[in-house]
Order: C-alpha cells, then structure tokens, then sequence
C-alpha cells in the first residue's frame, strides 16, 4: 500500500522529511517499510524500515547463583544458538506479562521477584523493535509449555560461565549479552551496598 503525495503531507523526522510511505511487506511477525525521503543533505532518496514485534529477554537466576539458558537452532542465523529466555510481547500484553509468560512457557519456570532492566533497541539504523530486559528471582520450577515452533533444551550454567560466554562470543543475541551484563552490574553494585552496610 502507498500513502502518495495527495493524501501524504510530509513529515519531518530529525533532519529527514518523509515524502511518501510504502508498505512492500508484511505478515505476523514484521512489516518492511519503504520511504521516500529528502535526506539532511537536500537529495532525494528511499529508506527502508523493518518494523518487528517488541519483545522481552529473561534471565532467570536461582539462589545457588545458577542461570537458566535457552540453547535452540534459530532459523534466521542458520544455527543452534545460546541465549536468555525471550519472545514476543503479544496484543495489548504488558512487557512484564510477557516475560512471565515467555519464562512459563520457555523454561518452565516462575519467579517472585522481577528486576527491570529497560528496554534497548537492537539496530536503530532501520529495524524498530524494542526489546524489554529483565532479572528473574525467586523461581519455582514447573512444566514448560513450548509452542509448535520451538525446540528448546534448558541449560543450567553458573553465572559466571554465563557472563564468560556474553563477553567471549558464545551468546551472541544482543538483548541476551546485554541483560548478562546488566545482571553482572547489578550483583556487584548489591554487593557493594550491602558491604558498606
């Protein structure tokens, strides 16, 4: 579908102006944009935008210090990769509902306490699509509820193996090193204000 100029007023975004907008794909999970723009340098050109679902990441961390993984082969990249428990946000669904769903239905597990770590977007270049982080504690565990697409073995590792594999390569989602990372800032900083207690 494209919004032409007689029914599209421009819109300026930051030092671009949109002249008109296409829809070129779309099905349940993203939509591919095409723009026609005048880019800050006055010229004309085209941008195109992948628009996805927002989703959340989930590290779930037990009392002895240990952290539950996905470990999955994800068709996108070609490969079994290792990451936090993640998925999308669904509907009207809020971002904590979802990363207690997603954590319900991934790894079978429930938490009492949940640390959000904001949200980050992945590539602000051309895909829009927030990802919402957080810290799962005080789990209890139960039976997942994987759905058709999924083929997901849990794996039990310490955390600090885990935030090895963030810094060395092995988890190389992004939203998957980033809520590592932020969990490891967030220990520490704990640690810390409890010491000087």
């Amino acid at each position: 579908m494209t919004l032409s100029s007689e029914f599209f007023m421009e819109i300026k975004k930051g030092t671009w102006t949109v002249k008109s907008t296409e829809i070129k794909y779309k099905n349940l999970w993203i939509e591919v944009r095409e723009d026609k723009v005048i880019r800050p340098d006055g010229k004309d050109g085209i941008f195109g935008v992948v628009t996805m679902n927002s989703g959340v990441s989930v590290l779930p961390y037990d009392e002895e210090g240990n952290v539950y993984l996905t470990e999955e082969y994800h068709y996108g990249v070609g490969r079994v990769t290792i990451e936090v428990v993640s998925g999308a946000i669904d509907g009207d669904e809020s971002a904590l509902d979802a990363a207690k769903r997603e954590l319900r239905e991934e790894a079978g597990l429930s938490a009492t306490e949940w640390i959000d770590f904001a949200s980050l977007d992945p590539f602000t270049t051309v895909v829009v699509s927030p990802n919402h982080m957080y810290l799962a504690r005080g789990l209890s565990i139960g039976e997942s509820e994987q759905e058709g697409t999924e083929t997901i073995k849990m794996k039990k590792v310490p955390f600090p193996q885990a935030l090895e594999w963030a810094m060395n390569g092995t988890i190389s989602h992004g939203a998957s090193v980033a809520v590592i990372l932020k969990t490891a800032l967030f220990l520490g900083e704990n640690q810390k204000s409890n010491q000087t207690n």
